[in-house]
């Protein structure tokens, strides 16, 4: 009868430093994903809060459909250009005119863009980074296309490619508005309806 005799061996030093190197990669690889899905879900909140700005600046442009050319004349916003809240105050119920309204739904959703309705220590937390808000549409107001434009600063450079002026100019988005982020929402608005 025979017998035989298995050796037991552990691991090698050499093994054990191959594993180790194999192991690291993948925790750095891991890591290199985590700082990707960060800045992904960065650029969506940002995206989304714009959105949700534009939607509701136009919503309140239907509802005030007699000074669209408020609305237009407004500039482009952002970064506290507004100054002081307008008097009358016309979403604290006090009553306003058309033009009145328009003046202070502008000043409003500038506070909104900018984050001064969530403040820490004073300071606005809740924006878009250096935003800037546009709204174009018929010469005079009237029936017809508008749009809000929101434009903001990306975290990555980009190629950008899109033909609208807001924001542009400001040179808070690179030397050629590679960080520049831009969401357009046009409608119709008919005064008369």
């Amino acid at each position: 009868m025979f017998i035989i005799r298995l050796q037991q061996r552990g691991f090698s030093l050499l093994e054990m430093l191959v594993t180790l190197l194999v192991f690291s990669v993948g925790l750095l690889a891991v890591a290199g994903l985590q700082t990707v899905s960060k800045q992904a879900n960065f650029e969506a909140i940002q995206r989304t809060a714009a959105s949700q700005v534009a939607y509701g600046l136009l919503e309140d442009m239907r509802m005030n459909g007699d000074a669209t050319n408020v609305y237009i004349a407004g500039g482009e916003l952002g970064n506290g250009s507004r100054g002081a809240e307008p008097a009358p105050n016309c979403r604290g119920g006090a009553d306003c005119n058309a033009a009145q309204k328009a003046t202070h739904d502008l000043w409003f959703w500038e506070q909104v863009v900018d984050g001064n309705l969530e403040t820490n220590a004073g300071a606005g937390t809740g924006g878009l980074v250096l935003p800037a808000l546009c709204v174009a549409g018929p010469v005079g107001g009237g029936a017809g296309i508008y749009q809000v434009s929101i434009a903001w600063r990306g975290s990555a450079s980009l190629t950008n490619a899109v033909n609208n002026a807001c924001g542009a100019a400001s040179g808070n988005y690179g030397a050629g508005n590679q960080f520049r982020r831009l969401i357009q929402i046009p409608t119709y608005i008919d005064p008369n309806i």
